[in-house]
Order: C-alpha cells, then sequence, then structure tokens
C-alpha cells in the first residue's frame, strides 16, 4: 500500500531500500524513487556532487556500476528515520575491472515524499 506523501517513513521502507541495494536489483532501486526524484552522488564536478534527477538518469548511473563492479556492497551499520527523513550509515566494498579494492565508510540522506525517494544524498570518506 503506497503511503500518502504527509506519512512518516519508516524503518521498514529504508530497509527495503536497502534490500533492494544489496540485491543490485536496478529496477527496484529505480522504482523506489519519486518519477522526480533525485540522487546525488558524493563525486562529481559541483559542490553537491552530481546529480541524476528522474528515473531515467538515475537508471543511467546504478546500470554501469553494477556492470562494472558487480561485488559491489554496502552493509548498513546504523539506520535512523525521523518524520520524512532517514539517514543510513554504511561500509561500501566493491572491486573495480583493473582488480582494485575500494572500501568506503559513508551514509545517505533520504529525503521521501510518503514511501518514495525524492532525494538520496550521499557522502563518502576515501582513504587517501
Amino acid at each position: 500500500m503506497q503511503k500518502t506523501a504527509d506519512e512518516p517513513v519508516t524503518l521498514e521502507r529504508v530497509r527495503e531500500i536497502g534490500a533492494a541495494f544489496a540485491r543490485r536489483d536496478v529496477d527496484a532501486i529505480v522504482d523506489c524513487f519519486a518519477e522526480d526524484g533525485e540522487f546525488r552522488n558524493a563525486k562529481g564536478p559541483d559542490v553537491w556532487g552530481q546529480s541524476y534527477k528522474g528515473k531515467e538518469q538515475i537508471r543511467s548511473y546504478f546500470v554501469p556500476l553494477f556492470a562494472n563492479s558487480p561485488d559491489v556492497r554496502w552493509e548498513h551499520t546504523a539506520e535512523y528515520v525521523v518524520g520524512n527523513r532517514a539517514v543510513t550509515e554504511w561500509l561500501r566494498t566493491a572491486t573495480l575491472p583493473n582488480g582494485q579494492k575500494q572500501e568506503w565508510l559513508g551514509c545517505d540522506l533520504y529525503t521521501f515524499r510518503g514511501d518514495k525517494i525524492v532525494r538520496k544524498d550521499t557522502y563518502i570518506k576515501v582513504v587517501a
């Protein structure tokens, strides 16, 4: 049952979204976003990173990510929900096509309209 825009998001919904990422299920991930939803990647040309707006742009980011790093995973270490906002803290691991291993700590700041994501803003710690 879809939530109305003014209902708070639930921890269960946040975990469903995490499960879609764990399965690397692009269709399920994209479906979690509102039609006008935005994903802000941590890296990019702007102060907010790189912004992907709308389901097709969001899909255009995740399809090659999963193709180039088929073992990418996010292990949630904490999850918080307050009203229509949520935070997930995680450890991300991946292997790049050249064999390089990545390991990042990060978090996502979510804003919801009902049970759909209107903004997912990612932040990471990069080992230098």
